[in-house]
């Protein structure tokens, strides 16, 4: 559930995580009462949850919080950064076969169990399956990274083993298979509608099992508001309860009594479980958030504005009672250029653009310092995939006019605009560079641009649209430049989603970067589970797209988190939301708030 890169609404999270500058002050901010010594957590988020069903959320603070509630295969440890079993017993065993596919064997943890004692089983990962699989099921997002199987085996003398069935080697096949959540089917399934369907005809049949009365039946069910907010029917096998939901304010997460990880406090981070509550205190504005803060209503903050937390740095009460953190992020900021575009369609036009972004000033001014500079779409905690050889775009103004002037673009009637002619029609070299409007960050890039862009004759029109608009423009192409980011996970890149052209028209390629020879590298990519052969491929797509400079790299943020020095074993991660509440533990305070 956590391991799926942030694609469509990654901007979004960017957006209110990274860059966050007012909103909302209606929030009412409730004191929990915590004390030196309470075991309550209170964490800040920044909007409210959309919804609290494992399958069918689609923003990454609800990810967040259900991490807590649904336990799945395996997970990501924070602190190594490798994938650990949660209620799989181990890793599973891989096996490529003779057809060109694979195969997955699972082993579960004979501890686990469901919240009535009824122990998690073999058959309970093919319902989880069916879920997912169910055309009806209000999940599209979560559909697509399921693809690669097309059936599950069982074992008659182990319940606790399957092995899922693979059309293809795919080099993410652990990661996704491994990331199903267990559900009680008592709960989620009460009268055996999914009992029928296999997942061969799940597979095989969609289409047509969209009109089947008990697929429609179950879907209904499964996308209503009970299994999205009501506490008794939002039931997994972690160690939390949904106790409280009060819309706009706060949720609040309820450590289960004689919970079954208990037994395995020696199995990981996962397993070591402590707050008797965990509050995820929603504060919309920035400021109120900070107040409340440094007012002691809400312990851990993540996401803190850079000239906020330099300012919390200086202050005694915020010092003497909060740990500051600032682990890198699994991120990256960009700038998209839409090469379908006459006027963008030559590779030199787009990196003469990057020669006129100064990141090194972005990363000092804007951002106070907290980022590094980007080179391309992995992260460099990716060290054997990252490609270090590749140097970023210096900002280099005299480099960009001798690139404009290759491709033609000359200010030949004197006013002071670069023109060209271009598949037979004269252009004045002007662009716009949206962004999503209240967010002074990409504005400041925007203006900062704007001005170094000027003086080599290029008119930069900054555009600020509201939210909505400026993603359908996205999607819809209708841009000349747009301010981008992207959230990933500590696993292995598949660029289809964002770089293959099959994902222009319904996927997240909105620059319309790419042609055979990089959709044929990528599809090798996703099919190469061999790490260091993988590498060699990795290198060369991260070539080739820093030479297109169809997205020009801007910073691997950082992130800025407080947390109340009243717990320990705090240690943040780059794996996001940047920390694992579960774990903290209460220690005593010399000097109490």
């Amino acid at each position: 559930m956590k391991f799926k890169h942030t694609s469509l609404f990654s901007i979004l999270v960017l957006s209110i995580s990274l860059f966050s500058c007012g909103g909302d002050t209606d929030s009412k901010i409730e004191n929990v009462g915590f004390s030196s010594n309470s075991d309550i957590v209170v964490n800040h988020e920044s909007a409210d949850a959309t919804m609290l069903n494992p399958f069918n959320y689609s923003d990454a603070g609800a990810g967040n919080i259900l991490a807590n509630i649904f336990y799945s295969l395996l997970s990501i440890d924070y602190n190594t950064l490798e994938i650990v079993p949660l209620v799989a017993q181990k890793r599973p065993k891989i096996e490529l076969t003779n057809d060109g596919g694979m195969k997955i064997t699972y082993n579960l943890r004979p501890e686990a169990k469901f919240d009535d004692g009824t122990p998690i089983t073999a058959k309970d990962v093919e319902f989880a399956l069916k879920v997912i699989l169910n055309p009806k099921v209000d999940n599209p997002n979560q559909k697509p990274y399921y693809e690669f199987i097309k059936d599950i085996v069982f074992y008659e003398n182990d319940s606790l083993q399957c092995t899922f069935i693979c059309k293809n080697v795919y080099l993410l096949a652990e990661v996704f298979s491994g990331d199903l959540v267990l559900l009680p089917k008592k709960i989620y399934d009460p009268k055996g509608l999914m009992d029928e369907f296999t997942i061969s005809d799940l597979v095989e049949n969609s289409e047509k099992l969209a009109s089947n009365k008990k697929i429609i039946e179950f879907a209904t069910a499964f996308n209503s508001e009970k299994y999205q907010r009501d506490a008794a029917w939002i039931q997994g096998c972690g160690p939390y309860l949904l106790e409280e939901w009060q819309t706009g304010q706060k949720i609040v997460l309820k450590r289960k009594e004689n919970w079954w990880g208990d037994q395995l406090k020696d199995q990981g981070m996962y397993f070591n479980i402590h707050p008797s509550k965990i509050v995820f205190q929603t504060i919309n504005d920035q400021t109120t958030a900070k107040e409340a803060l440094k007012g002691g209503e809400i312990d851990v903050m993540r996401g803190i504005k850079a000239q906020d937390f330099n300012e919390l740095k200086k202050t005694k009460k915020f010092t003497d009672n909060f740990n500051s953190y600032t682990p890198p992020q699994m991120a990256y900021t960009y700038l998209g250029i839409n090469v379908k575009k006459p006027m963008f369609s030559d590779k030199r036009t787009r990196q003469a653009l990057a020669h006129l972004i100064d990141v090194d000033k972005i990363i000092d001014v804007i951002v106070l310092g907290y980022g590094t500079k980007a080179i391309g779409p992995e992260h460099p905690s990716q060290k054997k995939q990252f490609n270090n050889n590749i140097q970023p775009y210096d900002f280099n103004p005299d480099k960009a006019k001798t690139l404009l002037a290759e491709v033609g673009w000359k200010d030949r009637d004197g006013d002071g605009i670069l023109d060209n002619t271009i598949a037979g029609e004269k252009l004045k070299f002007e662009l716009s560079y949206i962004y999503n409007q209240g967010n002074d960050a990409r504005k400041a890039v925007g203006l900062m641009f704007q001005e170094e862009a000027r003086k080599v004759g290029i008119i930069v029109n900054v555009v600020a649209q509201d939210w909505s608009i400026f993603i359908e423009n996205n999607q819809q192409h209708n841009f000349d430049m747009y301010y981008g980011g992207f959230i990933s996970s500590p696993i292995p890149s598949d660029y289809k989603q964002i770089y293959h052209t099959s994902s222009y028209n319904g996927g997240s390629n909105y620059t319309g970067f790419g042609n055979d020879v990089t959709d044929a590298l990528i599809d090798s990519i996703r099919g190469e589970i061999d790490e260091d052969k993988r590498a060699v491929l990795n290198y060369k797509f991260q070539e080739i797209v820093h030479d297109e400079c169809a997205n020009i790299f801007l910073y691997y943020p950082t992130e800025k988190i407080a947390i109340h020095k009243r717990f320990s074993n705090t240690a943040t991660s780059p794996y996001r939301p940047g920390y694992w509440l579960g774990g903290f533990t209460v220690k005593s305070l010399d000097s109490p708030n």
